[in-house]
């Protein structure tokens, strides 16, 4: 076995073997109730952001925000984690609050309609 086709065989046993070990992401629905939510600046919006990105430095690579919805008095987030646990603790260590948390069964867009199976 050439060297070079050897080393590219531990490299993907090594990362098949890392990825085996990472815990598995669930997406979570976290419902904040915030009120004024939709009426907060864009500072006020780039300083939260800039906080849960801090916090999020310190949990690690496990736990990830997508994206988030103001609407009203509410923000709603989506984040990728292993655990609910885990969101729970960015919650608490961010100041924001989780009202509710919900893992994501699915997501359907338009397109749903026009695949098979």
């Amino acid at each position: 076995m050439s060297r070079h086709l050897f080393l590219s065989l531990a490299l993907a046993t090594a990362a098949a073997a890392a990825q085996a070990d990472a815990p598995a992401m669930q997406r979570y629905l976290i419902e904040r109730e915030i009120p004024g939510a939709s009426k907060m600046s864009a500072e006020d919006l780039r300083g939260g952001a800039a906080k849960s990105n801090a916090v999020l430095r310190e949990l690690g690579p496990d736990i990830q925000w997508v994206h988030s919805y103001v609407a009203g008095d509410k923000v709603y987030c989506v984040y990728q984690a292993p655990s609910e646990a885990l969101i729970r603790e960015h919650a608490e260590k961010s100041g924001f609050p989780a009202n509710r948390i919900t893992p994501i069964a699915t997501v359907i867009d338009p397109t749903t309609a026009s695949r098979s199976r």
